[in-house]
């Protein structure tokens, strides 16, 4: 049975577990490139270390958010115009979406050299951060044209119908990254400049498993140059695909950009001082961004099966694989939520430090900023799910109101009154509200699909 029978009637359970299961593996393991960092940094260098990997973090984030916008753009584009028998179209999309990545990539070298330490004191660093950030930012500053071209290939590959192909391609890049983070810290003594030098060559593996793919491997599509010459009109359709993913993760970088800055604005007056809270919270964010990459790469492997199954009108088969994919978010995060109320430290301690402040703020962070992670679960099911069914406005509202329009003032406002603690309050004010606004757009979006299939 080829791929797109598959799509249209395998069962559910075994096709989640084919493409989803291999997703969640890539996009957990690309979360943890810059979380591996983070850890060896904390145990070889100290949280001033990992402070500048915070300061970093949102210049990355950025990177993902047009990697998105050009993957997960040209995965939706590519199995809505396969579920309609437009393969060619498809393939113009896939040409589009490399185009754009390797385009996009380039500039952000480009200009994340020339323009880095405005940039690190843009996003928080301090008199004791700064010289970290710079050492560890110059050098992830040259792979940004790898993470881009990653991040993007990854969702075009499992598009295609080999998700274990695009999980084989981040595994190998990640074992580069946490054997050579060990390696370069505790024995050639390389500090924040070996974890980056590691992320940089794990990140060209994978670039270059995913190019040999591309050339050789693909079932779907075909690329050839003439593709490429004629891409150009389809670049707005795959990035207009694309937009409730990259609005998420702009949107990360604009929330951890005021986060980080107005935690040292409060810090510095309180008796933590102005490094440990955006250190901390960073660390949060870190982990917060694995269960994030969890339920996407779960919903983001649900994708082909949203999309073919909606374009060739197959309703039943839509509204069951929402609900396994509901359910299995629901465990995920629930799961994550005990931990965090119940033992943050055995969160924290991998992070490494000793520091008592350290630790109580820490503890505060995963409880209170992760209190309505369940909710948090629902609404990026919901951003997935109205992408996939070609609803992407939708989708991006629910973006822009969880962290642009609700957050950031909470951000702002709530500490004038609480102190530095008032950040932590803006996470699960914001998840409560988004999430019940998620669940009325899912339940419209429901009621619309006509029962049964399409004639």
């Amino acid at each position: 049975m080829d791929d797109n029978n598959l799509l249209a009637n395998g069962k559910i359970g075994s096709l989640l577990v084919r493409f989803s299961v291999p997703s969640i593996i890539s996009l957990v393991l690309n979360a943890i490139y810059n979380m591996v960092d983070q850890i060896f940094i904390g145990q070889g260098v100290g949280y001033l270390g990992n402070g500048a990997t915070n300061v970093i973090f949102p210049m990355m984030q950025l990177a993902i958010a047009f990697a998105l916008l050009f993957g997960d753009g040209t995965a939706n584009y590519m199995n809505l115009k396969m579920g309609l028998g437009e393969d060619d179209k498809a393939a113009g999309g896939m040409a589009a979406g490399l185009a754009g990545a390797v385009g996009i990539g380039i500039l952000m070298t480009v200009l994340y050299n020339v323009f880095l330490e405005p940039l690190c004191w843009f996003f928080g660093a301090t008199d004791l951060t700064i010289g970290y950030s710079m050492e560890y930012g110059r050098i992830i500053s040259l792979g940004m044209v790898f993470s881009v071209f990653c991040g993007a290939t990854m969702s075009m590959i499992r598009a295609d119908g080999s998700p274990s192909y695009a999980m084989a391609g981040m595994v190998s890049g990640c074992i580069v990254n946490l054997i050579g983070d060990p390696v370069a810290i505790f024995i050639f003594d390389m500090g924040v400049s070996g974890a980056a030098w590691a992320t940089v060559a794990g990140m060209a593996l994978n670039s270059l498993v995913n190019v040999f793919y591309l050339v050789r491997k693909t079932k779907s599509v075909r690329l050839d140059k003439r593709l490429f010459s004629e891409c150009v009109p389809y670049l707005p359709q795959v990035a207009k695909a694309g937009l409730s993913s990259f609005f998420t993760q702009i949107a990360v970088v604009v929330v951890v950009a005021v986060q980080n800055n107005v935690l040292v604005r409060y810090g510095a007056e309180s008796m933590y001082g102005a490094e440990i809270p955006m250190t901390a919270l960073g660390v949060t964010m870190k982990v917060f961004t694995l269960i994030q990459c969890a339920v996407t790469g779960l919903v983001a492997g649900a994708q082909p099966i949203f999309g073919y199954n909606y374009g060739s009108g197959r309703y039943d088969r839509v509204r069951r694989t929402f609900l396994y994919v509901l359910l299995v978010t629901f465990a995920m995060t629930g799961l994550a939520t005990l931990v965090f109320q119940l033992a943050p430290m055995t969160v924290i301690g991998i992070f490494g430090s000793s520091d008592p402040l350290y630790n109580r703020f820490s503890m505060l962070c995963l409880r209170i900023f992760l209190m309505f992670l369940v909710l948090d679960g629902v609404q990026m099911v919901a951003s997935y799910f109205l992408q996939s069914v070609g609803r992407p406005v939708e989708a991006s509202v629910l973006v822009i109101l969880r962290q642009l329009v609700i957050q950031i003032p909470l951000t702002v406002l709530l500490p004038r009154f609480l102190g530095v603690e008032g950040v932590l309050y803006s996470g699960p004010v914001s998840a409560f509200a988004v999430g019940l606004l998620s669940i009325l757009f899912l339940v419209h979006v429901w009621k619309g699909l006509p029962a049964g299939k399409r004639c």
